[in-house]
């Protein structure tokens, strides 16, 4: 497919990347910002939940010239089994499967020799086990240890340039003892590996990981989307977002109980993102409403000082979401989101940066929006 042109925007004071969590089909969301570069649009806010996380982090991380070159470098590394060489038969015989049995079952060899063996540069199974660990802590809670991945993030990300804050980071975590929501941004805090790797420890496979004597879990335990964050932050901008989701909240009836546990993942963690752009186009258009209301009363009137919390609520900004969602291959099960082969990184790549590239090719998706405050663009909207 040939490349688009380049794309002149029209003026947003925010554009942002907005990067679901889901593991091992994170590559998507790689394609989806390879679209983005070839057509010339250059997020200023990357925000992520878990594998967003870590896709963010390497995107505000490094210069625009060096970001693909570093998310290619991370998923080459992190789809690199431990147990076992990358065989070039396994390419070959996904080519001869195609989406049909065959193909499911070389994703979960792929998947087992993942639990079994960990990722290079990723994770590593915990030895001894956790249940045969006696003395607690991450040894004791937690089936793999994550150091690789700081030693990734240390090697492939910048930190000094993200809190340098030339472009704004946000990635979600949850707080182990509170159960409460955090959002760690590097326009309020000076964002370090262990940020990042909060984001992403989903348990019980990944331990708690510690910030400030605090302990936190995987930030999709409570919302895998940090879409709510980009469209409630304040004060208040024109936004451009590209929501890039790896879980469809739509899916068929299971058949069977590995169709209910894959159906049960895509429910928990697509976080209903269209039902929060729905929620954020009716308070836009009521502060819209409350702005025009408040800008057509008397100056004597308008001076009222009890109108103060009204005025701090209108708003006249616009937001336009553009939805990207992966969808599932035929092949695909329940381990879809911890099967690193590299033919299927390869695949979920190419995947997100088609959908991409066929956004852009409705340039009128990327107009400021008329009317309403909120509008939402799906390529895929429609399919079921």
């Amino acid at each position: 497919m040939p490349k688009p042109p380049p794309i002149e925007l029209p003026p947003y004071e925010t554009i942002a990347l907005v990067l679901q969590g889901g593991g091992a089909l994170g590559s998507y969301q790689a394609g989806v910002y390879e679209g983005l570069h070839e057509a010339g649009i250059l997020p200023n806010w990357f925000a992520g939940i878990s594998i967003g996380a870590v896709n963010a982090a390497i995107l505000a991380g490094n210069a625009p010239d060096k970001r693909l070159e570093r998310l290619t470098e991370f998923w080459d590394t992190i789809c690199r089994s431990a147990l076992t060489p990358a065989l070039a038969v396994e390419e070959w015989l996904a080519a001869l499967a195609g989406d049909g049995p065959g193909r499911t079952g070389l994703s979960a060899f792929a998947a087992g020799r993942a639990l079994l063996g960990g990722q290079e540069g990723f994770f590593a199974p915990r030895m001894p086990p956790p249940f045969l660990w006696p003395f607690g802590g991450a040894a004791g809670t937690s089936f793999y240890d994550t150091a690789p991945l700081k030693a990734t993030l240390e090697r492939l990300v910048d930190f000094d340039r993200i809190n340098a804050r030339e472009t704004r980071l946000s990635v979600g975590a949850v707080e182990v003892e509170t159960g409460n929501f955090a959002y760690f941004d590097n326009a309020a805090m000076t964002i370090t590996p262990e940020h990042v790797m909060a984001s992403g420890a989903l348990p019980p496979g990944f331990a708690a990981v510690e910030i400030d004597g605090k302990q936190y879990w995987d930030g999709g335990l409570v919302s895998n989307t940090p879409l709510t964050e980009v469209l409630g932050h304040t004060p208040r901008r024109d936004t451009l977002a590209f929501q890039v989701d790896l879980w469809s909240a739509r899916g068929p009836l299971p058949k069977n109980l590995l169709d209910v546990t894959e159906r049960e993942k895509d429910i928990r963690f697509s976080s209903r993102t269209r039902m929060a752009t729905d929620a954020a186009t009716d308070l836009q258009c009521l502060r819209r409403a409350l702005k025009r209301a408040l800008d057509s009363l008397p100056e004597d009137k308008a001076a009222d000082p009890e109108l103060a919390a009204l005025r701090d609520l209108a708003c006249s900004k616009v937001y336009n979401v553009i939805h990207l969602i992966y969808r599932d291959k035929q092949y695909e099960a329940q381990h879809k989101d911890f099967e690193f082969s590299p033919v299927t990184m390869r695949e979920h790549w190419e995947a997100g940066l088609a959908d991409l590239r066929e956004t852009l090719k409705h340039p009128d998706w990327l107009e400021r929006p008329r009317g309403l405050g909120v509008v939402t663009h799906d390529v895929h909207r429609g399919e079921g």
